[in-house]
């Protein structure tokens, strides 16, 4: 899958979704709140500005914890997959 983001008629980056490459991979599987959105700041602060952050979790409430924890932080979600009990999120770290 390839996303393009636009914003006022400028095109600002191209994603080949398929190929996302992480830079550091957290592994939530098996903890529950608040240790998924403690987890993925941890490893945000161990990649730099521009690199892809990959979670894994299967608490139920890590899908709108972290979606909403991104946006409030200022980070973007790039890729959100679920399968079966399993949340995968791939962020990029913006500032």
């Amino acid at each position: 899958m390839i996303l393009t983001t636009w914003v006022a008629k400028e095109k600002l980056e191209v994603l080949n979704l398929t190929d996302l490459k992480a830079k550091v991979e957290v592994d939530c599987i098996g903890v529950f709140c608040p240790m998924p959105i403690s987890m993925t700041k941890d490893g945000l602060e161990n990649i730099q500005v521009g690199e892809i952050l990959k979670v894994e979790a299967d608490d139920p409430a890590a899908e709108e914890d972290i979606k909403c924890w991104a946006k409030r932080t200022g980070h973007k979600i790039l890729k959100f997959e679920k399968e079966g009990t399993i949340l995968t999120f791939f962020i990029k770290k913006m500032k």
